[in-house]
């Protein structure tokens, strides 16, 4: 696929990225999740309220602002991914491992560089 192109479909769906912004930003306000996911804030504010009913965050109060927890020891609601837990999917999308890259994923080599 050219670079230039962009597919209409998504490898994530919408709750996966609502929840690697969360993720990235515990703090992340509604209208920024939305401007980040590319869906409406109502559909934004659906999609944290169905995240908080499965059990997969927790969401505090923190003045005028809602401060979420991600319960990372949920099991995926997917049947491929029954077996894997939150905790798993966003060490992989949100590098909730405090930023050391996996040593079995070799670093990306840009074009034309490889073996100099």
């Amino acid at each position: 696929m050219a670079e230039d192109t962009v597919p209409r479909w998504k490898f994530l769906t919408n709750h996966a990225q609502v929840l690697v912004c969360i993720a990235d930003d515990p703090g992340v306000l509604l209208r920024e999740i939305s401007e980040q996911v590319g869906i409406t804030e109502r559909a934004a504010h659906r999609i944290v309220a169905e995240l908080a009913a499965g059990g997969y965050i927790k969401r505090e109060r923190n003045g005028r602002r809602n401060q979420y927890t991600i319960q990372s020891g949920v099991a995926l609601p997917d049947r491929l991914g029954r077996a894997k837990r939150v905790g798993d999917l966003l060490a992989i999308l949100a590098d909730t491992n405090g930023g050391s890259p996996d040593p079995a994923v070799p670093p990306a080599v840009p074009n034309g560089k490889a073996g100099r």
